[in-house]
C-alpha cells in the first residue's frame, strides 16, 4: 500500500439506541445507530411499530391552509 493516502484505522464502538454496544475497528470514532441486530425486527422476529402518524399529522397541519384553495 502507498503511504500517506489511507485513513487511520482504529478501534471504535458502535452504540445503538436500544443500548447495545459493539466494539469494532473503523476509520470513524464512536458511531451511533438507531437499529442494530439485537433490536431489528428481522433478527428478533418481533414487529416494531414506527410512529409515522405524527409525521403525517404535522404535514397536514402545515399544509391545511392550502386545502381550501384547491377548489377555487
Amino acid at each position: 500500500m502507498k503511504k500517506g493516502i489511507h485513513p487511520d484505522y482504529k478501534k471504535t464502538t458502535i452504540q445503538c439506541a436500544c443500548g447495545n454496544v459493539i466494539e469494532t475497528a473503523s476509520t470513524v470514532e464512536n458511531i451511533r445507530v438507531e437499529i442494530c441486530s439485537k433490536c431489528h425486527p428481522f433478527f428478533t422476529g418481533k414487529q416494531k411499530l414506527v410512529d409515522s402518524a405524527g409525521r403525517i399529522e404535522r404535514f397536514r397541519r402545515k399544509y391545511a391552509k392550502f386545502q381550501g384553495a384547491e377548489g377555487k
